[in-house]
């Protein structure tokens, strides 16, 4: 059995927010969940048993034991869409969101439709609480330029939050080898930040494996890889990338800052 939260039990690790907004998670789920040591050490089990299983089997495995209150986030990334690409032969029903900052590329939110089409899946859009005008009014001009960190804690971290209120768990499309930050990822571990069970299916593939199975099915993928863009985020941080450079170079360059906050 999945073990239930206990009143005053909530003794699992903070996340980071700066207004209290009550559980968060699995925590806020209809039974809930809570990270107890005994669920934690089983989690850890599955995620050795798990690390010779192939990403199908490992979303397989997911949709088994959690849904429906299973469920993914994606960026639409070469990564996420061969897990969207999976699901469809896997769990076609499984939801699936997005979170529309307002400042996504075009070839983004085309990629939208393109999925649509192919697997007749519908991405849902998560907004923020304001549009971009009325945040950057609010802020007196955009604040990517100024505070990248405070632009993705109110475009995006808060976002999904609320998104993940409910959920069980959820598929994330992280690759250890991607950077430092994500090198110890586990195929099953617990979210301490979103609180609630993350399923890292392609953590121990490579961009390889990724693209052989991309060009091999002819999944659609974001044009804007071909251009220099290993990895793409919203418009106003991302640029290409240089020869040699990491993969995710092009990300928020010009900072110290790698990650958006959703996997660090």
């Amino acid at each position: 059995m999945l073990p239930v939260a206990q009143p005053g039990d909530d003794d699992a690790p903070r996340n980071d927010l700066s207004i209290d907004q009550g559980p968060q998670g699995a925590l806020a789920a209809d039974p809930p969940l809570h990270p107890t040591e005994d669920f934690l050490a089983e989690l850890a089990d599955h995620s050795a048993r798990l690390e010779s299983a192939t990403p199908k089997e490992i979303l397989a495995w997911a949709v088994e034991r959690f849904a429906p209150r299973f469920s993914m986030a994606t960026a639409f990334g070469p990564e996420g869409m061969t897990i969207i690409h999976m699901l469809s032969e896997v769990a076609p029903e499984t939801p699936i969101f997005n979170l529309e900052t307002g400042y996504q590329f075009k070839e983004t939110l085309e990629l939208r439709e393109r999925v649509k089409d192919r697997y007749g899946i519908e991405v849902e859009f998560k907004y923020p609480a304001t549009t971009v005008e009325e945040y950057e009014a609010a802020n007196n001009g955009p604040v990517y330029k100024t505070d990248p960190n405070r632009c993705c804690f109110a475009r995006k971290l808060t976002v999904l939050h609320q998104a993940a209120k409910g959920l069980h768990a959820w598929a994330s499309a992280i690759r250890r080898d991607q950077s430092p930050d994500r090198a110890k990822a586990p195929i099953v571990g617990w979210d301490k930040k979103f609180q609630l069970v993350k399923v890292s299916p392609l953590a121990n593939w490579t961009k390889a494996d990724v693209w052989k199975l991309i060009l091999d099915n002819d999944i659609p993928y974001n044009p804007l890889h071909d251009q220099g863009y290993p990895s793409v985020g919203c418009w106003p941080c991302t640029r290409a990338v240089q020869l040699g450079e990491d993969e995710r170079a092009g990300r928020w360059s010009g900072f110290q800052k790698t990650e958006c906050g959703l996997h660090n």
